[in-house]
């Protein structure tokens, strides 16, 4: 139960998050929760979706694959049915494949990523937008400071969250009129545990974190609560007139 005392940003409000039930995804249903929301988690692996619901008090947990769109609406009705409403959308799920120049990079993998990427979000937000209408609501968008620079190693997570930027302007014109804002945060470095398991790959992972740490300005990477705090920013009312921006959030990295 919520103290009585206490202001909630989200009381009333209803969240969808996709790849909730981990890294920033988790750290955002967990902020949300915490400030008022009922939040909706979305992600395809059952096991990991029904811990984060054990972990985020009060949420709900909806099996989906943001790359299928019977499953997108799905899941959106299910929110409603389950909630009511739906207020805040965050397309949060993501893949990468790492040390994938274009000459090493498979079609199947080029296609997965932008499957759900950008596909992904896509999909989602198309599912959304009649609650979203309803509600004057917003959606966030999970993008990378990869879709703002060049990006080695990477080329379709980068060309991937290069368009998911485009795709967030374009749908913030689109259903500005209707009172839907949309915009994007661009994480730098984000310590969970898939940047572990890149690290891991190295001879020695700790070098590896550390010349991770050393890119960024700051001389760190971020938690994945400073992410989720800049999500949540972005979807308050506090950014009541903030839409189709695309937010950095990455120690300082897009600056150089």
């Amino acid at each position: 139960m919520m103290p009585a005392d206490r202001s909630y940003r989200f009381a009333d409000r209803v969240a969808l998050v996709t790849g909730g039930s981990r890294g920033i995804g988790l750290a955002v249903a967990r902020q949300l929760a915490d400030e008022g929301s009922k939040v909706v988690v979305m992600s395809r692996n059952p096991d990991r979706g029904a811990a984060a619901t054990d972990a985020v008090p009060g949420s709900r947990f909806v099996v989906g694959d943001v790359r299928l769109a019977p499953h997108c609406d799905h899941v959106v009705a299910e929110t409603l049915a389950r909630c009511g409403r739906l207020d805040i959308l965050v397309n949060n799920a993501g893949v990468i494949y790492r040390n994938r120049t274009v000459d090493r990079l498979t079609e199947a993998e080029w296609d997965e990523t932008f499957d759900v990427n950008v596909k992904g979000a896509f999909l989602m937000t198309r599912a959304a937008l009649p609650a979203l209408r309803a509600s004057r609501g917003t959606v966030v968008n999970v993008a990378s400071y990869a879709g703002l620079v060049g990006f080695a190693g990477a080329a379709a997570y980068a060309a991937s969250k290069a368009a998911l930027i485009n795709l967030t302007r374009s749908l913030a014109l689109d259903h500005a009129r209707e009172g839907i804002r949309v915009n994007a945060v661009c994480p730098g470095s984000v310590d969970t545990d898939m940047i572990h398991a890149a690290w891991a790959a190295f001879p020695d992972p700790a070098v590896a974190r550390k010349a991770w740490e050393e890119k960024h300005p700051l001389g760190r990477i971020a938690t994945a609560d400073e992410i989720a705090a800049a999500i949540l920013f972005l979807a308050s009312d506090e950014a009541g007139f903030i839409t189709g921006a695309v937010l950095p959030v990455d120690g300082g990295i897009t600056a150089a």
